[in-house]
């Protein structure tokens, strides 16, 4: 491969996946295009076969920007994973950047550095900060996130419901167990060989499916605050929506069936029902039958699922020896990252 072949091959795909998000590209796209260094990157709309206004926005309002057009709403995981197929061969790295994040500066080049400088990485996010509020880190992704050792998420900045202020607290590069959707870095050719998002996820812990398998294949994930954007979050579906309820528990379940060894797998799963049927119930008790019949749902489809992951061989457990968050939030009163034992000096 000749220099300048390599050197192009070396560039970014900044790829933002829209469906019907003409309001969102006509407020942050242009901070996109603005502050994405051209020596290193493109940004590539893909567009999820809208219905509204978005493609004659894009080619009247934005003509420079690269667009893709799909048919058909292949979901978030799906279109992503036709997008990617067909930039790897051009380039090194992909940036999934959702629709509803604003940049600045340059955020893009601490990044690719890392990427650059550690080989041995396949996935990385930047600082997520909310967009209402900056000075709080993002729900969907903070300081990069975690599995608990039931397969319950978390992040540096984010348990559950509480988020903390960014007071450079989490300011340093860390390895992660997962990082957001929102803004994440792949090595694009080992995207392509691990099968990408999983398309039967559609929507919801895609990311968090992908970087454990990005983990069991050998190679790391990390969070790296030099560089942050800001989030609106929500964009999608609103954490009360019923379907969003049912795509985190059925999607949850998916992810520990794929991704856990054989051995013992079925005792955790086990365990998880009867943590569900206390959300459920929780539901139930305060009225909100929806997101009850939510939760039914997701069990319910999770048994018809399954079986198309087969069985897996036997893989180290890799969240074994993680905390109980449920028990270090609610029983120990443990709201912050850096308070929980298990993570103390990471």
């Amino acid at each position: 491969m000749s220099a300048s072949a390599k050197a192009g091959r070396d560039r970014v795909a900044v790829v933002i996946l829209n469906w019907n998000g003409v309001r969102f590209l006509r407020e942050y796209l242009p901070s996109v295009v603005k502050h994405t260094p051209r020596e290193i990157a493109d940004v590539i709309v893909a567009d999820n076969g809208s219905t509204d206004e978005s493609l004659e926005v894009l080619r009247e309002e934005f003509p420079d920007v690269r667009r893709m057009e799909f048919d058909v709403n292949h979901g978030f995981a799906e279109g992503y994973n036709i997008a990617i197929r067909e930039l790897a061969d051009s380039y090194k790295y992909a940036v999934l950047l959702n629709s509803d994040v604003k940049v600045d500066d340059d955020w893009l080049t601490e990044l690719y550095r890392f990427m650059q400088a550690h080989p041995e990485v396949g996935a990385l996010q930047p600082k997520l900060l909310s967009l209402t509020n900056p000075s709080e880190f993002e729900y969907a992704g903070a300081m990069g996130g975690f599995l608990d050792r039931n397969g319950y998420p978390y992040c540096r900045g984010r348990i559950f419901d509480t988020v903390e202020a960014d007071t450079g607290q989490y300011d340093t590069p860390m390895e992660v167990e997962w990082a957001s959707g929102a803004a994440l870095m792949v090595d694009t050719r080992l995207y392509v060989e691990l099968g990408g998002l999983d398309k039967e996820f559609f929507a919801h812990m895609e990311e968090i499916d992908l970087c454990w398998r990005i983990r069991l294949a050998g190679r790391q994930v990390w969070a790296i605050p030099t560089a942050h954007v800001y989030h609106l979050g929500g964009g999608s579906l609103p954490a009360s929506n019923p379907k969003k309820t049912y795509l985190n528990f059925r999607n949850n379940l998916l992810m520990l069936y794929k991704n856990l060894p054989r051995k013992g797998r079925g005792a955790k799963l086990f365990y998880r029902r009867l943590l569900d049927t206390l959300a459920w119930a929780k539901f139930v008790a305060t009225a909100n039958f929806k997101n009850a019949s939510a939760i039914v749902g997701a069990h319910r489809d999770f048994a018809k699922m399954r079986s198309l992951y087969g069985n897996p061989d036997a893989r180290e457990n890799l969240i074994a020896w993680n905390p109980n968050i449920l028990i270090e939030y609610f029983a120990k009163s443990r709201k912050r990252f850096s308070e929980i034992r298990n993570h103390a000096g990471k």
